[in-house]
């Protein structure tokens, strides 16, 4: 009977929107970062900083933000999505990205900028923080990796203990005799120029950190993840950071919390977040204790998760309205 059916969730994402500019930002002769702003001309700048490193920015991510309100300004980080070269590892460093985004902050006449960013995200948007706090008018960060050796390990072993079914998929990608050392062997293939090689390879790595992402099997996330110049991107450039110690010195984010005390700053965590697991959200807020910290009680990792996408909309709401969250 028609009084019997169930009324629709509402989604707390703004409407779609479309670029009112876009274009291709040289970088160096090897880099052409992909950029694009919507919403209001004159409203407050906000730039969002995808995952991975290397999962590239889509649409929908325009959509965490008041279009009325909201300069809204969204990139591909080198080597990722439609920035050139795809999977691009050579000057793809930490210290680079965090120097391509004051490029794009100058490219763009912009002063300052709220910043918003999750998982990869997150750990970028708290590096340039730390590097240029007098360029940053707020930080939105949800699903918080602090690129620590922990971390990365939890990433390649520990997963095992949640997503059994999904590790041996990951792990069984390989030869029984290169499965003690998945970062390297994955990285071997990932970086070998033949697609026949890297690509199956991509595939496997990004499929598993997509079964791993949401609090329950997602269609949407397995289809995104599952996306040959996703794959490629995350796969290639997230084992190229995962080798090198994602190019920051041991715990230097939680080191130079100091330098953005007086930003204003929100943590979003999924409780249940098995790829970011939440001890590290907890010790960035207990190090950062000026940050509003939101803890999400029925959520994993993904901005998806319906009570992560309305945390982080409505931050960017209040701080539209009155700079603080």
């Amino acid at each position: 009977m028609p009084g019997d059916a169930t009324p629709a969730a509402v989604s707390p994402l703004y409407p779609e929107i479309e670029p009112g500019a876009t274009g291709m930002l040289p970088l160096d002769g090897v880099h052409t970062m992909y950029w694009e702003t919507c919403g209001n001309p004159d409203g407050i700048p906000v730039v969002f900083l995808h995952g991975g490193p290397g999962a590239g920015a889509t649409p929908k991510h325009r959509r965490f933000f008041d279009p009325l309100a909201y300069r809204i300004v969204v990139y591909d980080q080198r080597g990722a999505g439609r920035s050139t070269p795809l999977g691009g590892l050579a000057d793809n460093t930490t210290p680079h990205l965090v120097a391509d985004l004051e490029r794009l902050r100058e490219h763009l006449a912009i002063d300052r900028w709220l910043v918003f960013g999750g998982s990869w995200g997150a750990t970028l948007a708290l590096a340039y923080a730390e590097a240029h706090p007098e360029r940053v008018a707020g930080l939105v960060l949800r699903g918080i990796f602090l690129g620590r050796p922990g971390e990365i390990d939890w990433f390649l072993r520990g997963l095992r203990n949640v997503f059994p079914e999904a590790w041996e998929r990951f792990a069984g990608f390989l030869p029984p005799e290169e499965r003690t050392d998945l970062l390297g062997n994955y990285y071997r293939r990932l970086a070998h120029p033949d697609p026949a090689v890297h690509m199956p390879a991509a595939r496997a790595w990004s499929r598993y950190e997509g079964a791993c992402s949401t609090l329950v099997p997602s269609a949407e996330a397995a289809a995104h993840f599952g996306d040959d110049v996703v794959a490629l991107g995350l796969a290639r450039i997230e084992a190229h950071y995962f080798r090198n110690g994602v190019f920051l010195p041991p715990d230097a984010l939680l080191a130079n919390v100091h330098r953005i005390r007086a930003i204003p700053g929100i943590i979003v965590q999924g409780r249940y977040d098995m790829v970011c697991p939440i001890v590290s959200a907890h010790e960035l807020a207990v190090a950062w204790q000026e940050a509003k910290y939101v803890i999400v009680p029925d959520a994993g990792h993904s901005a998806w998760e319906p009570g992560i996408t309305a945390e982080l909309v409505g931050a960017c709401d209040r701080f539209s309205r009155s700079g603080r969250f």
